[in-house]
């Protein structure tokens, strides 16, 4: 085996990228073993794919963290994907065509990341971007066609997409997995898995032409989520320098967290469910026997990933304080190009979310014909959302030092469902990680110069923690204008985040009333 490695570092070092040639030639010694690339559908850009960054999770290491790669001998071609975690396969799910979607084989067996690059040598030295996928944490994976890399890497940036466990697998706790475990919790193993991609890349990026020393986390919905439970996790410190929560950031984030005693006793009875008298009779089932039912486990306060619920972590200035870019679609939560709701339908629903303050929001949102109802429905939805994630941005800024900034995205992706779904839940992604090349959409040149637009903003700030740039309209950082977010996409300004000035002071009340996030 030391002869075997020898000879790979042999090659490595003979092999160092020639100036003026396109693709990045250099076999990467990384965890296991050395690999070599392909060119991407841009020749000036490698990627490597499928590349384990864990022992795969199957047999008695299911439900346990990741354990280290094993070592295969040569140099591996990293030219495919790994497998997807395991998850129920579609080809669409409306508003989510195919490129939203995950199309590899799914095995246990998953952990693996793949690397986009555009570098020339290992010196370069670029900024790199974890992408972390979506899908509610029960589906989703790193080969999904809008998540390529290319779009990214072409400004600059070194893209690495990341596999992580999904549901059951991902997050079960019990009372048997929290007593065999070394650190004396269960759950979050979807978290762990994240944990150990950044090991991977503080360790190996820099043999990409990446530098360890400015790592970007970031994601879309789950992945947002994922994202700012990293941002509270001890595990996580020091291993990104910036953060991404696209979809993912509001006064309410985190609520319904639940304590690990809690979602022990669901895991007794997910067991007991299944026939189970122990968890090794549970890992030894299959996943499909596992999978199916109303159990729906998740991210749980554990005191070992996430020492308190996200909320208190950061209000006693305990979080990663890294510069944070978050922001919302237009619509999402609530609103729709086409809302259809009546008035009798809008009233009965805010008294039951409004309660005593009913009175009050039906005055600012009236309700008195079905036409009134349904602009009041979306006026009210963007309303709350944007002031609800400003607040968050507000609360986050008593203990953070670094910047925060925020955005509305107000582009209808193009199709012939457009009229319908508008800018939906996720419709960003393309634009963001300029992947437009990904879909089978109508795009027009408007789309292609928003896509530049907005892959500018993200590239900037994941190299410099500021989207800002030359030729780019300026994003204010949170703090610098009262009550404004950036809207983005069709119109790239600063906007009020709520219509009025009342609006605001209404869901600033309503807000104060609430749980505070990430409790139960």
């Amino acid at each position: 085996m030391r002869k075997v490695f020898a000879c790979a570092s042999l090659i490595v070092a003979s092999m160092a990228a020639v100036p003026g040639r396109e693709g990045f030639d250099t076999p990467v010694r990384v965890a296991g073993g050395v690999v070599s690339g392909v060119r991407g559908r841009d020749p000036s850009i490698t990627v490597f794919k499928g590349l384990p960054f864990a022992a795969p999770p199957v047999g008695d290491r299911r439900w346990r963290a990741p354990g280290p790669v094993a070592a295969w001998q040569g140099v591996r071609k990293a030219d495919s994907f790994g497998a997807s975690c395991m998850q129920t396969i579609v080809d669409e799910r409306k508003p989510w065509t195919y490129e939203f979607m995950t199309h590899t084989d799914v095995s246990e067996d998953c952990l693996y990341l793949n690397v986009w690059t555009a570098a020339r040598s290992r010196t370069d030295k670029r900024p790199v971007y974890v992408y972390v996928y979506g899908g509610g944490n029960t589906e989703g994976s790193s080969a999904v066609p809008v998540y390529d890399g290319e779009g990214l890497a072409r400004k600059g940036i070194v893209v690495v997409t990341v596999n992580y466990r999904l549901g059951v697998l991902g997050f079960l706790t019990h009372p048997e997995l929290t007593k065999e475990s070394d650190t004396h919790a269960s759950g979050n193993y979807a978290l762990l898995d994240l944990v150990a991609a950044l090991h991977w890349v503080h360790d190996y990026i820099a043999g990409f032409g990446g530098d360890p020393g400015n790592v970007t986390l970031g994601g879309q919905s789950a992945g947002a989520s994922n994202t700012h439970s990293l941002t509270a996790s001890p595990l996580a410190r020091g291993l990104f320098h910036r953060a991404i929560a696209e979809s993912g950031s509001s006064v309410a984030a985190g609520a319904g967290t639940r304590t690990l005693a809690d979602q022990e006793q669901l895991g007794v009875k997910f067991a007991e469910a299944k026939g189970a008298h122990s968890i090794a009779d549970l890992r030894a089932m299959s996943w499909k026997d596992l999978s199916g039912g109303s159990f729906r486990f998740g991210v749980v306060v554990d005191g070992y990933v996430l020492p308190a619920a996200i909320s208190d972590v950061f209000a006693s200035g305990r979080q990663n304080d890294v510069p944070t870019l978050t922001g919302a679609n237009r619509h999402e939560g609530g609103a729709t190009p086409h809302p259809d709701i009546s008035a009798e339908a809008f009233q009965k629903q805010a008294r039951q979310r409004y309660g005593d303050l009913a009175d009050e929001f039906l005055s600012l949102y009236p309700a008195s014909t079905d036409e009134q109802a349904r602009v009041s429905q979306n006026e009210s939805s963007w309303d709350q959302a944007r002031v609800s994630m400003y607040l968050w941005a507000m609360n986050r800024a008593r203990t953070a030092r670094t910047k925060a900034f925020t955005y509305f995205w107000d582009h209808p992706l193009p199709g012939p469902d457009v009229e319908k779904y508008g800018a939906f839940h996720t419709s960003e992604v393309p634009y963001v990680l300029n992947t437009l090349t990904m879909s089978n959409r109508p795009f027009t040149d408007d789309d292609r110069r928003i896509a530049d637009t907005l892959s500018s903003y993200w590239a900037n700030f994941i190299k410099t923690g500021d989207p800002n740039g030359a030729g780019l309209p300026r994003w204010p950082a949170v703090g610098r204008e009262p009550a404004v977010t950036m809207e983005i996409g069709d119109r790239n300004a600063p906007i009020a985040v709520a219509g009025d000035a009342a609006k605001l002071a209404f869901f600033e009340k309503y807000f104060a009333r609430q749980r505070p996030a990430g409790t139960r």
